[in-house]
């Protein structure tokens, strides 16, 4: 199941319902507080009482899929199957993370890209292990890059095919 914020019937929880529904059609840069407020049928300056800059509203839509990263990094032994299901559950937060991936090496210290680069590192090292080879090196982060393209470019299609295939290609190979 896709984590979605209950729309409920709060200013908060609505702005917060059409923020995730808006980031994961048109991505973060592409949505505005004032797509937001017209989403809602509010007004811009509404929006911005609740969640100004911008950024407050994403680091709140992003607090439950850094919950479930933070559990995955624990002491979990199926970690790619529970991987696959975290991305997977949190698809559209997945597609608001994609536009800040790329520029998460260049992020200063302090800011959210250096947050996302912080869990985007441990996730690698969880797959491949402390001192990986040059060939888990690289599965490793084919492995990262296909989970992060296939949830954003597969948003139409149901869970549990997704979840299945993901599975399957980011199992390690059998020797």
């Amino acid at each position: 199941m896709m984590t979605t914020v209950d729309p409920g019937n709060d200013t908060r929880s609505r702005i917060l319902a059409a923020a995730q529904r808006l980031f994961a059609e048109r991505g973060y840069a592409a949505t505005s507080l004032a797509d937001i407020a017209a989403e809602v049928g509010l007004t811009k300056t509404a929006v911005a009482y609740h969640f100004h800059p911008k950024d407050r509203l994403a680091a709140e839509l992003l607090a439950p899929a850094a919950d479930d990263v933070f559990a995955l990094l624990g002491t979990r032994d199926d970690f790619v199957p529970a991987l696959v299901d975290c991305v997977v559950r949190n698809r559209a937060v997945i597609r608001l993370l994609m536009e800040d991936f790329g520029t998460a090496d260049s992020a200063p210290p302090g800011t959210p890209g250096e947050a996302i680069r912080t869990f985007r590192d441990a996730i690698h090292e969880r797959l491949v292990g402390p001192n990986p080879s040059e060939r888990d090196r690289i599965r490793g982060w084919a492995v990262l890059g296909a989970l992060q393209w296939g949830v954003v470019h597969t948003m139409d299609l149901p869970e549990d095919l997704v979840r299945t295939e993901l599975l399957h290609l980011a199992q390690p190979p059998t020797p």
